[in-house]
């Protein structure tokens, strides 16, 4: 499809979409990494419970950080795509 036939969606493309999931992904990975370091540091003995916390922490701060941040850039991509458009289409301010 060209640029003249595809309808106006503010979806993101495929790929931005499959790049942001997978870096939450990452990201709620080494935060977990992060969290269990943090607690495997200072805890002595059966540290079960709270490993599994640090964890569980690490990882959902981290991930939903990352998905604030890639929300944002696939915000700004659409607002540049559009201005281009835009000024593709002869409609942009001189």
């Amino acid at each position: 499809m060209d640029d003249q036939s595809r309808p106006l969606s503010a979806l993101p493309t495929v790929g931005v979409r499959i790049s942001a999931f997978v870096a939450i992904c990452l990201s709620g990975l080494a935060g977990g990494l992060i969290g269990y370091s943090l607690i495997r540091l200072q805890c002595e003995g059966d540290c079960g419970v709270p490993l599994g916390i640090g964890i569980l922490i690490g990882a959902v701060v981290t991930a939903g950080g990352m998905a604030i941040v890639a929300v944002l850039v696939m915000r700004a991509l659409g607002e540049w795509r559009e201005a281009e458009d835009r000024t593709g289409a002869g409609h942009a301010p001189n």
